[in-house]
C-alpha cells in the first residue's frame, strides 16, 4: 500500500527529495582484490514527510503543547527531539479498515470528480463527514474497534500515479475529513488514520482560518498516528472484488531516533 520512492512523485510545500548514485565501483581500476569486487552506493536526500509516510507525535502540536501535554521547546535540538521520536514506535500489526469514499459518494449520487483523474475520485474540497465514513463502514457491514487502523479512499491518489504531470494539481488541494469526522473516529479509539492523500483531511480547509485542525484533533489531542499518500485503491479494489474491507495491516517504522515522521511500507493481507 506503498509507493516507491523514486525522484519525480509530488512533494508538498518546500518539500525534497532525490537520489544521488554517490559510489560506482565500475569505474576503471575500481575493482578490488584479486576477486574483482564492485559494489554501488547510493545517498538518498529528503525530508521525512514525501511520499507513503507516518506523522509521529512530534510533528504537529498547539502552540508549544504537543502529545502527551509535552512542553516541545524544551526538547528539541538543532538536529533531532529529545521526546515522542519514531524510535518509540512498534511495528503495527492489527486490523485495517477501508472506508471507501468513492463509493460512498457514487452510491449517493454526489460525485463530482476531477476531470484530470483517469479514475472516478472526489475532487479537492471535498468533505468527507462523519456520516460519509458510517456509511462506508455499513457498504461492508463492519463496525470499528479499538486498535484499529482506518484507511479512507478517495480517489485522489490518481493524480500521485500521473506524476511529475499533475504534481501541482495534486498539491493544490484534497478532498478529505472533516473536523468532526476525525472526532468521531479519535471516539472509536482507533490507532491510525490514513487516506491517499497528502494531509489526509480537506483541504482548502472547512475554515480558512485555520490551519490544518485535523492533523491537531488526531495527534496532539487523541496520539493518532496520521499516514499519508497511501495506495488505498489497492486495498479497494480488493475489497470490491472480495466483498471485504477488513485486512491485516503489517508496518514497520524505522527507529529513526527523534525524527517526527518517515517513509513507511504497508502491507495488507486479506
Amino acid at each position: 500500500m506503498a509507493f516507491p520512492l523514486v525522484d519525480g512523485v509530488p512533494l508538498f510545500g518546500t518539500r525534497f527529495s532525490k537520489t544521488v548514485l554517490t559510489a560506482v565501483g565500475l569505474a576503471p581500476g575500481a575493482d578490488a582484490g584479486k576477486n574483482k569486487l564492485t559494489y554501488m552506493e547510493d545517498t538518498y536526500l529528503s525530508q521525512s514527510h514525501v511520499g507513503t509516510h507516518i506523522d509521529g507525535m512530534g510533528h504537529i502540536g498547539v502552540l508549544d503543547c504537543y502529545y502527551n501535554q509535552i512542553p516541545m521547546g524544551k526538547y528539541i535540538t538543532q538536529n533531532y527531539m529529545k521526546k515522542l521520536g519514531l524510535q518509540n514506535i512498534k511495528t503495527f500489526a492489527t486490523r485495517g479498515v477501508l472506508i471507501d469514499a468513492v463509493k460512498v459518494f457514487q452510491a449517493a449520487n454526489k460525485l463530482k470528480s476531477n476531470p484530470a483523474c483517469k479514475s472516478p475520485c472526489l475532487d479537492a474540497g471535498t468533505v468527507i463527514t462523519e456520516a460519509d465514513l458510517q456509511a462506508g463502514l455499513k457498504m461492508y457491514n463492519v463496525t470499528l474497534r479499538e486498535g484499529d487502523a482506518v484507511f479512507i479512499n478517495t480517489g485522489w491518489n490518481d493524480l500521485f500515479k500521473q506524476y511529475p504531470a499533475q504534481n501541482a494539481l495534486y498539491n493544490s488541494g484534497e478532498p478529505g475529513i472533516s473536523k468532526s469526522a476525525a472526532t468521531w473516529l479519535a471516539s472509536q479509539k482507533v490507532i491510525a488514520v490514513g487516506a491517499d492523500t497528502w494531509a489526509v483531511e480537506v483541504y482548502p480547509m472547512e475554515d480558512t482560518n485555520e490551519a490544518f485542525p485535523v492533523h491537531q484533533i488526531l495527534i496532539p489531542n487523541n496520539g493518532i498516528h496520521i499516514i499519508e499518500n497511501v495506495r488505498t485503491d489497492l486495498i479497494a479494489a480488493a475489497a470490491a472484488r472480495n466483498n471485504r474491507s477488513t485486512f491485516f495491516l503489517s508496518m514497520t517504522v524505522p527507529k529513526a531516533v527523534g525524527t517526527t515522521g518517515t517513509f513507511v511500507n504497508i502491507e495488507a493481507i486479506q
